[in-house]
């Protein structure tokens, strides 16, 4: 599910992007901080969006005519019904959590940026390709560091829907030969 070796293991013999039938399951080993490098990517897999989830998510959370009424979004900016931009940040963090398998669990720090690039729309086959930019290790808390990463929310036409720059908190392994 990571690095550029594993990352072909997405993609089918044609060399297009393999849907969730098509992918083997891979239970990866958990992570800890020196597994990670930057330039690192992590893919996922594919989330199928229906028009019930847009309606039923947007009715609690966003509740725009244009998320929630087919009718209603035909006169919108949109011409049809579209998820809450906040629907696909929560897909894409499913799909992060699934495929960037952190022993401690992606905590996060903080968000830099979100850009909604094209509205995800029911019907949507959306995958992730998520690449550690940076990592800071802490001078004071040597068992941590800061990592970005930069997230590529893609559809099935293989066009951005979303991209978020996000900072994770992530620990080194503890030595199993300290003693406490």
């Amino acid at each position: 599910m990571y690095n550029g070796t594993s990352a072909k293991d997405y993609f089918n013999h044609t060399g297009e992007y393999a849907s969730d039938s098509e992918v083997t399951d891979i239970i990866p080993d958990r992570l800890h901080l020196d597994a990670l490098q930057v330039g690192q990517v992590f893919h996922s897999h594919e989330y199928y969006v229906s028009a019930d989830e847009i309606r039923a998510f947007s009715s609690k959370y966003d509740p725009q005519p244009f998320h929630m009424d087919d009718e209603l979004a035909k006169d919108s900016i949109f011409n049809g019904l579209t998820a809450s931009g906040w629907l696909t940040v929560s897909i894409t963090m499913n799909l992060l959590v699934k495929s960037l398998p952190l022993a401690q669990g992606i905590i996060g720090t903080g968000v830099e940026k979100i850009n909604w690039h094209r509205p995800t729309r029911p019907g949507d086959r959306l995958r992730i390709s998520a690449t550690i930019t940076e990592i800071t290790r802490s001078p004071a808390r040597p068992d941590r560091a800061g990592v970005s990463i930069h997230i590529s929310t893609i559809g099935q036409d293989n066009k951005i829907r979303q991209e978020l720059v996000g900072n994770l908190l992530i620990l080194r392994a503890k030595d199993p030969s300290a003693t406490c």
